[in-house]
């Protein structure tokens, strides 16, 4: 009977592979927003919640990062799958922990561009649905919808005013102002 419970709580988080995702019109032409989002040390320029963003490698087949947060918090960025003009995977977390997965993508609908960010979020990865569903729904889902929110709101803003994003800008986040 345990064998039988083990291997169907495997099975469930197997399966289970929740994701957020939030899009957003930008005001820019897709050039603008691909030298934007694939320049380094970007979110110094675009991220509400960004203390400073810090390069370790910009090479073509090695890039990564770190983004310090206002409150402090410290997270490496390490990109994999990158298409020009079309966007990239990369992967978030503090050093020697869990890391979430990001993919961002730039598509148009009609004459208008969007961006899209997708979090595939580390929080409760280990946990099986029955377990983690509900946290997430009520807890995770609408912190990272808020979050996601305000860093395409920022993008956004900088590109058509062409300067440097307030801090907390589109209000504070509890996680990382």
């Amino acid at each position: 009977m345990v064998l039988v419970i083990s291997e169907r709580i495997m099975e469930l988080r197997g399966k289970y592979n929740q994701s957020i995702t939030v899009t957003k019109k930008i005001n820019s032409s897709k050039t603008e927003v691909w030298n934007h989002i694939s320049s380094p040390a970007y979110l110094n320029l675009s991220h509400p919640f960004c203390k400073e963003n810090k390069v370790i490698s910009w090479e073509d087949n090695n890039r990564s990062d770190i983004l310090i947060y206002l409150n402090g918090l410290v997270y490496i960025r390490n990109f994999t799958n990158w298409k020009e003009n079309k966007g990239y995977t990369l992967f978030i977390g503090e050093k020697n922990k869990s890391k979430s997965k990001v993919v961002w993508k730039i598509s148009n609908k009609n004459k208008d561009i969007l961006l899209s960010i997708t979090v595939f979020p580390y929080f409760m990865r280990k946990y099986p649905k029955f377990i983690s569903h509900i946290p997430y729904l009520i807890y995770i889902k609408p912190k990272l919808i808020n979050y996601l929110e305000s860093v395409l709101k920022g993008i956004d803003w900088h590109l058509k005013e062409k300067r440097s994003v307030p801090r907390n800008k589109f209000g504070k986040h509890s996680w990382f102002s």
